[in-house]
């Protein structure tokens, strides 16, 4: 008998958001959270226009991947656990304010030891978090 081959995992490769509406989510990430799109291709065989979308900072490794639902999911509302980092969160969340995205009223500041924060709803009223590096 062979051994069994130990394959590890290399990295995170994208966090999947499904999207009921991916024209418009993907003008949300990149036109107001400033993302660039790393692919945007026809998805899944039943000719329904389905894509696989690919959004994220430049030079990050990891994408969110912005795609159809899969069976039995319901897009929309979802507490994503993405936390999106910047170096100025008070700039970056006025920026998200002027472009009117439904942030957080205010940055949160906890102390010592934790980074400002605040969360917004994409277009479809998933939630994410911005913290400061």
């Amino acid at each position: 008998m062979s051994a069994p081959t130990h394959t590890r995992v290399r990295k995170v490769a994208n966090i999947i958001i499904p999207a009921a509406d991916q024209d418009r989510m993907l003008g949300f990430y990149t036109e107001t959270l400033g993302l660039e799109t790393r692919a945007d291709a026809p998805f899944g065989g039943d000719g329904d226009g389905g894509r696989w979308i690919e959004v994220a900072p430049a030079g990050a490794d990891t994408t969110i991947a912005i795609c159809p639902p899969g069976p039995g999911v319901t897009p929309g509302g979802k507490e994503t656990g993405i936390t999106l980092q910047v170096e100025d969160i008070d700039a970056y969340h006025a920026q998200l304010k002027e472009r009117g995205a439904d942030v957080d009223a205010e940055v949160s500041r906890f102390g010592e030891g934790v980074p400002p924060l605040f969360w917004f709803r994409d277009a479809e009223s998933n939630q994410l978090m911005v913290a400061q590096a």
